[in-house]
C-alpha cells in the first residue's frame, strides 16, 4: 500500500494578479481566474507569489487580494499565502506574527534575496519564521531570483528541526538536488516542483506534485498530468507533458509573469496589463504564444 501523500501534494497554482488599464487590481478578472483553475481541477491555490506580482503590491493591496481570494474560493480548495520581502528576518517575523491568517491553509516564503546569506544564515532565517508562523510553511527555493541556493542538507535540516515545515517548492531546476531531498526527507515533508516542465520527472523520482505557473492558463491538462504521474500512469502523464511542452518557453522568455499574463489574456480571462518594471509580452512572442496555446488539445484561444 502506498504511503499517504504529504500536505500540499498534487497541483497548486501560483495565481496571477490581474490589473485594469489604470493598473488597479481587476477583482472580477481575478475571480474568473480563480474559478477557471478550480474548475480545471487544481488542488489548491497560492496567492501573492512571484507570479502574482506581489512585490509590486502595497501591504494594503496584498491584504485585500488575499481577503478577496479567500472569499471567492469559499473553501472549495485550500489557499496558501505567499510572504516575500524577507531580506531582514526580524521584520518579516514581526509582520507574520501580527498577521491575520484566518482561512489560510499554509504560508509559502522564499529564502532571503540580494544579501546571498550562507547556509547557516538561511537556516536561522527559516527557523525564526517557523517560531512565529501559525500555519504550515512551504520553503520556496528559487535561486534564479534570490541568487542563493538552499542546499539539500539545509532543507533536510529544517525539515528535521521543526514540524512547522510542511514542504519545499524546489525551483532550482536541478533534478539531482530534488532527488537528494527526496532520498532523506521525513515522511511528512513534501517535495514540490517549482519548474513546470520538470514536474513529471520530479514525481517520477518520488516528488509529490508542483506549484505551477502554466496552470493559470491550462489547469486541466496540468492537473491531469500531475495526477497521472502520481498514479504511475506514465503514458498519460508523458503525453500531457508533451502537449504543453511548447508553451513553457514562451511563458518565461521575457520573464514571469509576463508570459503567463499574455496566455491568460489570450484565453479571455483578463486583460494583459502589468506594473512597471514588468511590461507586456512583445508582439512577436505573443503571436507565437497564441499559436502554441491553440495547439494544446481542448484549448480555445479567444
Amino acid at each position: 500500500m502506498n504511503s499517504p501523500l504529504p500536505p500540499f501534494s498534487g497541483t497548486g497554482v501560483a495565481l496571477i494578479t490581474p490589473f485594469s488599464a489604470d493598473k488597479s487590481i481587476d477583482y472580477p478578472a481575478l475571480g474568473r481566474v480563480i474559478d477557471h483553475v478550480i474548475e480545471g481541477g487544481v488542488d489548491y491555490v497560492v496567492c501573492l507569489g512571484t507570479t502574482g506580482e506581489a512585490i509590486t503590491l502595497s501591504t494594503q493591496e496584498c491584504r485585500e487580494v488575499l481577503d478577496f481570494t479567500l472569499r471567492h474560493v469559499d473553501e472549495r480548495v485550500p489557499v496558501v499565502a505567499g510572504f516575500f520581502g524577507g531580506n531582514y528576518t526580524e521584520r518579516l517575523a514581526g509582520f507574520i506574527s501580527g498577521y491575520n491568517f484566518d482561512g489560510v491553509a499554509g504560508i509559502m516564503s522564499s529564502s532571503p534575496a540580494y544579501s546571498k546569506p550562507p547556509q547557516e544564515g538561511i537556516y536561522q532565517h527559516f527557523m525564526r519564521i517557523a517560531e512565529v508562523a501559525p500555519r504550515p510553511l512551504i520553503i520556496y527555493n528559487v535561486p534564479g531570483r534570490t541568487s542563493s541556493n538552499v542546499l539539500p542538507e539545509t532543507i533536510l535540516r529544517l525539515a528535521e528541526s521543526s514540524d512547522r515545515f510542511a514542504a519545499v517548492k524546489e525551483a532550482s531546476g536541478n533534478l539531482g538536488q530534488a532527488t537528494e531531498i527526496l532520498r532523506h526527507r521525513p515522511d511528512r515533508f513534501g517535495v514540490l516542483c517549482g519548474d513546470d516542465p520538470l514536474a513529471t520527472a520530479m514525481i517520477a523520482v518520488g516528488g509529490h506534485g508542483g506549484i505551477s505557473v502554466i496552470a493559470n492558463a491550462l489547469p486541466g491538462p496540468f492537473s491531469r498530468m500531475v495526477r497521472a504521474a502520481l498514479d504511475n500512469d506514465v503514458h498519460t502523464a508523458r503525453q500531457l507533458n508533451f502537449d504543453m511542452l511548447d508553451v513553457h518557453p514562451l511563458l518565461y522568455c521575457e520573464g514571469n509573469p509576463v508570459g503567463i499574463k499574455a496566455a491568460v489574456s489570450a484565453l479571455g480571462l483578463c486583460e494583459n496589463f502589468l506594473r512597471v518594471p514588468l511590461v507586456p509580452l512583445s508582439a512577436p512572442n505573443a503571436a507565437k504564444l497564441r499559436t502554441v496555446l491553440s495547439s494544446v488539445p481542448g484549448v480555445a484561444v479567444s
